[in-house]
């Protein structure tokens, strides 16, 4: 049963056991990528516009009469092989989402938590020991936690309630905050390391679909 340690205060406190069905779970590549394209397909806004010859303004009247100029023939100034003219085949507003399956994502994300809870770079983070917003205090956990863990770019997942925590970690280079609830795949495995507070670890294994039993048990 994997198990991560508990960080809060700068050091580690002890260290709890994860969920095996949510945190030791087999790595599946194609799952994994598939969400990850998935996700940032999603994430595209798909605004990119050109103009054809028809939406160009102006246009209106042949440049020239047909024959006897000595010229190639043409009928717009607003042609595509004129400078000023419409675009060919030109990107236009569209959407780049896919489908992915409710069960691959459930996968997938088993596959990121477990990956990171076999390399040692996941730890449960005591967003309690944060009374009141510091980010020197987020700063020396990190640091205090790189002897054993690889260094940044770090995540922190965290709950809703841990205010005083996401103020104290926002502001540090390389550090990303996201909710258990928004945190994707792709945002997982990004990261050097992940840390996830004890109010998010609900949220994250909610969304795994597995049940929480032997989370929270002393190592």
């Amino acid at each position: 049963m994997p198990e991560a340690p508990i960080l809060g205060g700068g050091t580690a406190v002890k260290k709890v056991k994860l969920a095996d069905a949510a945190f030791g779970a087999r790595f599946v590549g194609p799952l994994v990528h598939q969400s990850v394209r998935a996700e940032q397909a999603a994430r595209r806004r798909g605004t990119a516009a050109t103009k054809t010859r028809a939406m160009v303004s102006g246009g209106g009247a042949k440049p020239w009469r047909q024959k006897g100029t000595g010229r190639a023939r043409a009928g717009s100034s607003r042609s595509p092989i004129w400078t000023g003219g419409g675009v060919v085949f030109g990107p236009q507003p569209r959407s780049f989402t896919f489908k992915v399956n409710r069960k691959e994502q459930r996968a997938a994300l088993r596959s990121a938590l477990s990956l990171h809870a076999e390399r040692g770079s996941l730890a449960l983070l005591d967003a309690s020991a944060f009374t009141a917003p510091k980010t020197r205090q987020a700063l020396d956990l990190l640091d205090d936690w790189s002897s054993s863990a690889p260094e940044r770019p770090t995540l922190v997942v965290l709950a809703p309630g841990d205010a005083n925590a996401a103020l104290s970690f926002r502001n540090l280079a390389r550090v990303a905050v996201l909710t258990g609830e928004s945190v994707g795949v792709t945002d997982i495995v990004g990261a050097a390391r992940l840390l996830i507070s004890e109010g998010a670890l609900d949220a994250l294994i909610e969304r795994t679909g597995k049940p929480r039993a032997g989370v929270g048990e002393e190592a």
